[in-house]
């Protein structure tokens, strides 16, 4: 097992996570206050957004930065249509289903992109700060073009189609996130020095309570789900195998560092469980959430943070030829 892979396994926010997991096979009553979730969810993305935009107004906006967007942008909006032909022909699924998932599929998640992060960082290898602005640009094209494949944005239900816009464009993740950045572009480093101590001292200690939540959660919905197939399943693994494959490749091509060329392969590779949910609950009542959120939360979620972030930071490492940067173990 080389220095990558073990620095993923040994990782703490890692480890909360296999806690998570196991608590909830075994059926222990562990759980975390939905309140408590929910404020470390919003302290995550505050954090997150903060240091994204302190690192940008550090670096400025170039051409690096324009790239990095581009391509999340470029392949929020594409890789909905990859999964869409795998759920249709491989899997069977009708055209509603096929497209509520592949909107899943496109988007992104921030907890998996965080934990990513933090294991790029131990590994040496820190993505750029703008990275988080590129998180917050994936997460909505994706919504739009699962609705086109599902039946389009219809002009049957005018009020229906503006809530959904409304929806997408200012739901709390994405507002949040992008506010933060502001702020932290805004305030830069002397800002936010003085919120500094908040914001960094407690991140990765909130960070494994959250994962540790989020193993309960997904196995809990694993063992209760009904409509999940072994094609789906098989889908829900190989969608971040190819995804993340295809978003390194492309940002390293590009001349994007070995860290952020990780980070845009985990963003391709991840699964939205919350922004397009919702999303898909106002536009697409009809599709079945068994489906979607089984996929998206109780299969590629854990084998994201489990297996594929450490395939994915030996990729980036091979493609930019940065191999040293893991050799060292914190």
């Amino acid at each position: 097992m080389d220095a990558a892979t073990l620095q993923t396994f040994t990782s703490p926010v890692v480890l909360f996570f296999v806690l998570g997991l196991l608590a909830a096979f075994a059926r222990s009553d562990l759980a975390i206050p939905e309140a408590i979730a929910k404020g470390m969810s919003l302290y995550l993305m505050a954090a997150i957004g903060l240091k994204g935009g302190v690192a940008v107004s550090k670096s400025g906006i170039d051409s690096t930065v324009l790239i990095a967007l581009a391509l999340g942008i470029a392949a929020s909006f594409l890789m909905p249509f990859i999964a869409n032909i795998a759920l249709k022909g491989f899997a069977k699924l009708d055209r509603i289903n096929a497209g509520a998932v592949a909107a899943h599929y496109g988007s992104v998640s921030v907890v998996t992109f965080v934990t990513a992060v933090e294991i790029f960082e131990a590994q040496g290898k820190p993505p750029g700060g703008y990275m988080v602005a590129v998180m917050a640009a994936m997460e909505t094209p994706a919504i739009l073009t699962g609705l086109l494949l599902a039946r389009g944005l219809g002009s049957k239900d005018g009020q229906k189609t503006g809530d959904l816009l409304h929806e997408v464009f200012f739901n709390a993740s994405v507002v949040l996130l992008l506010g933060a950045f502001a702020i932290g572009m805004i305030s830069g480093a002397k800002g936010f020095g003085e919120v500094a101590p908040f914001f960094e001292a407690g991140f990765k200690g909130v960070l494994c309570l959250f994962l540790l939540d989020m193993g309960l959660i997904a196995a809990r919905r694993m063992m209760d789900a009904r409509a999940i197939t072994w094609r789906l399943v098989v889908i829900a693994i190989g969608l971040p195998l190819l995804n993340g494959s295809i978003g390194t490749a492309a940002a390293a091509a590009c001349g994007l560092d070995v860290g952020s060329a990780a980070a845009l392969g985990v963003l391709c590779a991840s699964a939205s469980y919350i922004a397009v949910p919702a999303a898909m609950r106002l536009a697409l009542p009809e599709a079945d959430p068994g489906i979607y959120l089984t996929m998206s939360l109780s299969i590629t979620f854990p084998f994201n943070i489990l297996i594929n972030i450490g395939l994915i930071s030996m990729l980036a490492s091979a493609l930019t030829g940065d191999p040293g940067s893991v050799g060292a173990i914190p």
